[in-house]
C-alpha cells in the first residue's frame, strides 16, 4: 500500500505540472484522433503462482523468460462527442514467447517441471478498453479530463517442457479510473499525461504515460516518452504481479 500511496502522489504531481507550466500557446482540439503508439518493453517483475492455493510453487517468469526487451505497440482511437465529452478505444496486445529454464522444480497449474531443462514460457497480456471522458478543466493552454474505463483482460501463462504442458487462461473485466492532463509548450510542443487505475480489494491495475509530442502540422504530430503498466491479482485462483515498462514512440493523426 505504501508503494501504491507513493505512486498515487507521482501521478497527482505530473498532473499540477502538465497544468501549471509556462506557455504560450495550445493545440487545436478536433473532433476525431488516431494515435498508433510502438516500441520496446521490459519487465522488471513477473511473479507467479497457479493456482493460489498452497499446492504450486510461486517463481518468478521474469526468471524464465528474461527481462527483454520486447516489441509491444498499442491503439487509440478518440471520439470529441462534444466539447468536454469524448469516448477513447484502446487496443493494447501483449504476448511473449521464450525458452528458458527454472531455477528450481516447480509445481504450476497442475503439472511438474523440472529445473535445468529448458522450457518454454508464454506470456499474453491483450487490453481491450473503452472509456468515457469528461474535460474538468480548460484554458488557452491546458485542458484536463476524468472518467471511466471497462477493460476486458485477456491474459494467459503457460508452460512447456517436453511432453508436459499446462497454462492458465484469465479473461475478465476491470473497471478503472481515467485521468489526463496536457499542456501546450511553446507553439509545436506539449506536455501529456495519461492514466488508467484503479486498486482494491484482490489485486491492482496501473497504465499510466508521460509523453512530450510534437505538432508537425494541422494534422500530424509525434509522441515519445515512457509508460509504465503495473498491477495482477492475488486470488485463490492465480497469483500473478507484473511490473512492465515501456519506451514508447507515437504517430498522430486527428481532423
Amino acid at each position: 500500500m505504501k508503494r501504491l500511496g507513493h505512486k498515487r502522489s507521482i501521478f497527482t504531481a505530473v498532473i499540477l505540472a502538465c497544468l501549471g507550466l509556462p506557455t504560450t500557446s495550445a493545440a487545436q482540439a478536433s473532433s476525431f484522433q488516431l494515435e498508433i503508439e510502438g516500441g520496446p518493453v521490459w519487465q522488471s517483475r513477473n511473479d507467479v503462482e497457479i493456482p493460489n492455493d498452497g499446492t504450486a510453487t510461486r517463481f518468478s517468469l521474469s526468471d524464465v523468460v528474461g527481462h527483454g526487451p520486447w516489441p509491444a505497440g498499442r491503439v487509440y482511437v478518440t471520439w470529441r462527442l462534444s466539447e468536454s465529452q469524448a469516448v477513447r478505444l484502446l487496443y493494447a496486445p501483449l504476448s511473449v514467447t521464450v525458452t528458458g529454464s527454472l531455477r528450481g522444480p516447480a509445481d504450476f497449474a497442475g503439472a511438474s517441471y523440472a529445473s535445468g531443462t529448458p522450457v518454454d514460457a508464454t506470456y499474453k497480456f491483450n487490453s481491450y478498453r473503452v472509456s468515457y471522458l469528461w474535460r474538468f478543466h480548460s484554458t488557452d493552454e491546458s485542458s484536463a479530463w476524468i472518467g471511466i474505463t471497462a477493460k476486458i483482460r485477456d491474459a494467459s501463462i503457460g508452460l512447456s517442457q517436453g511432453s508436459v504442458r499446462s497454462k492458465k487462461d484469465d479473461l475478465g473485466f476491470v473497471p478503472l479510473l481515467h485521468v489526463e492532463a496536457s499542456r501546450a509548450i511553446g507553439t509545436r510542443w506539449d506536455l501529456a499525461f495519461d492514466a488508467d487505475a484503479l486498486a482494491g480489494g484482490p489485486g491492482r491495475a496501473v497504465d499510466a504515460s508521460l509523453k512530450v509530442g510534437y505538432d508537425l502540422g494541422e494534422h500530424w504530430s509525434l509522441r515519445t516518452g515512457y509508460r509504465t503498466v503495473e498491477g495482477g491479482a492475488d486470488v485463490e485462483s492465480v497469483y500473478n504481479f507484473a511490473w512492465l515498462h515501456y519506451g514508447v514512440l507515437s504517430i498522430v493523426w486527428r481532423r
